[in-house]
């Protein structure tokens, strides 16, 4: 097995285990000690991993706000946001949250007579300035460095509303749920799933094996994942019990 392959293997183990040692790296991949620690320098200087005594973890990743988080892997994010919009048809009537992915999908809308309703109040300037598209902006406390509203107001106005197609995107899927580092956000979430008949999440791989503080909810929940890569085998099978339509949105080669 070549070094790329074995990084590769080690880091579906650290999605699943969250943790790896040295020892496990030796009996998996049939290697020495020497080669194991190699392998860890290696990914740590990918910034893939944070070294520990004796083996390695997940790095811990930074919240960060939304307009530092539009401009990162915006090419790929752009990609999954247009492969979205792509599947919107004429009269649909959507919810949108509030995330960087999500907003590229609204960025990308082309059909006529669709109705938004969203908690961003960025997804709202896109939208408003479409004017196919009739655009209904939840109320509620102003998360000001997430650019979101949410708190029980955002939530008592969802309840008004029962949609086609829900956007959502999570700050992480892991094999039993999509979950949000902050429990305002994640809260907001929850209560949009159960107001829309079709439930489409949009993530991109680097989003796989991740758990974060406040689960959103269970896998069963999605109808349908557009993502730029396909998840590990174990996060498949995970996904095909529960039913979830995979949809990889492919490069565009004429990039």
């Amino acid at each position: 097995m070549f070094q790329e392959e074995r990084l590769h293997a080690i880091q579906e183990h650290l999605n699943r285990h969250k943790r790896i040692d040295i020892k496990d790296i030796c009996q998996l991949f049939e290697v020495s000690r020497d080669t194991a620690r190699r392998d860890l320098l290696k990914m740590e200087e990918l910034g893939r991993i944070t070294r520990t005594h004796g083996g390695a973890v997940l790095p811990k990743k930074d919240i960060f706000v939304y307009s530092e988080r539009l401009e990162r892997e915006s090419s790929v994010k752009r990609r999954i946001g247009k492969f979205a919009a792509s599947l919107v048809q004429p009269g649909d009537s959507m919810m949108m949250d509030a995330s960087t992915t999500v907003q590229f999908a609204a960025e990308s809308l082309t059909s006529h007579s669709l109705v938004v309703v969203t908690n961003s109040i960025d997804i709202a300037g896109v939208v408003s300035h479409k004017e196919s598209v009739q655009t209904y902006l939840l109320g509620g406390e102003l998360h000001p460095q997430h650019r979101f509203l949410h708190g029980q107001v955002t939530i008592n106005m969802l309840n008004d509303y029962k949609v086609d197609k829900l956007f959502l995107s999570s700050c992480g899927i892991s094999n039993s749920c999509l979950s949000s580092p902050l429990v305002e956000e994640g809260e907001v979430k929850r209560a949009m799933l159960k107001r829309a008949n079709q439930v489409i999440v949009l993530v991109d791989h680097t989003k796989f094996g991740d758990q974060m503080l406040y689960q959103v909810a269970g896998l069963d929940c999605i109808d349908l994942l557009i993502t730029d890569e396909k998840p590990s085998e174990d996060m498949m099978r995970k996904l095909e019990q529960h039913q979830v339509e995979l949809l990889v949105a492919a490069e565009d080669k004429c990039d």
